[in-house]
């Protein structure tokens, strides 16, 4: 991957003037936000990051997207819930999109294909509307088991996702005041939209590979830190079903910690884990002589 993009329409591809007016909206209300601040509005922006970041990190990528592991049903609804809030799509488009990622990762099926630079998979992807990737019947086909879910599915809903943030704005104007929605719906949204495109740029760019994946996926800590884990996405690509992201002592993965949380209280099982190999390297130099060759 290099920083220089190819963001032309290519293919099938035409720009969404919808998608392009929203996020332009988003960036300048994120922007406005600062000339109207609390520390009601930044605690409000602090907990809404986590809880809708989580809901992408722990419900629609781990849970969802790769079944790493298995929760009750009023889990997954709250997870699914809490990613809605992220605004990053529907929760079957977003594990449909991730879905091709990883079959086609960094060739032309790949929704975000990092070969195409920097700008491209970090935004402008989300600028185009393919109906190779956005067609309903292609989303079901690489999710059907949400497509199957009555609740999931109603869930993925247009008038579901815009209302549930209309609702939760309105919730946040009316209890905490004008800057306390600014911030946790307008700034919220743009942190986060930033921090999960980071995982699809800059980890693809700048990091260290401890796998040799047949991708440019690379292990990124700073995009680790916000994005709960998700930065090591090196390790991901090498082992994508498995439920902890972290394969180091010292990789930071809250999403990890979050699943191993309700794992002690009986409400995560079925966890899939690395193979041994990860667990048996005691040093740097012990883990570089195990280093692995996985086709991804």
């Amino acid at each position: 991957m290099t920083a220089k993009s190819n963001h032309k329409p290519q293919g099938s591809e035409s720009l969404d003037w919808g998608i392009i007016s929203f996020l332009s909206l988003v960036h300048i209300l994120a922007i406005t936000a600062f000339f109207f601040t609390s520390w009601n509005a930044f605690f409000a922006f602090l907990a809404l990051y986590v809880v809708s970041g989580m809901g992408i990190t722990f419900g629609f990528h781990r849970l969802f997207t790769h079944r790493s592991f298995k929760v009750p049903k009023w889990i997954e609804y709250i997870a699914a819930l809490a990613g809605t809030f992220a605004l990053q799509g529907s929760v079957l488009k977003w594990v449909a999109h991730h879905r091709m990622h990883h079959a086609f990762s960094d060739h032309d099926k790949d929704p975000h294909n990092s070969t195409r630079g920097f700008w491209y998979s970090h935004i402008f992807w989300t600028c185009y509307n393919d109906p190779s990737r956005d067609d309903p019947k292609v989303l079901k086909k690489f999710a059907r088991d949400i497509a199957a879910d009555p609740v999931l599915l109603f869930m993925s809903s247009d008038a579901f996702l815009i209302g549930s943030q209309i609702v939760l704005g309105s919730l946040l104007w009316i209890f905490g005041g004008f800057e306390v929605m600014m911030w946790g719906v307008w700034v919220r949204l743009a942190a986060l939209y930033h921090a999960t495109w980071f995982v699809n740029s800059a980890a693809h760019l700048w990091g260290y590979r401890t796998y040799d994946v047949n991708d440019s996926a690379t292990n990124n800590w700073w995009v680790g830190l916000l994005t709960f884990g998700e930065g090591w996405h090196n390790n991901h690509h090498a082992y994508s079903d498995v439920a902890p992201a972290g394969h180091r002592w010292w990789e930071v993965d809250t999403t990890w910690m979050l699943i191993k949380t309700l794992s002690f209280f009986g409400l995560a099982t079925h966890i899939k884990l690395p193979p041994p190999i990860n667990a048996k390297a005691k040093s740097d130099k012990d883990w570089d002589k195990q280093k692995l060759v996985v086709n991804s």
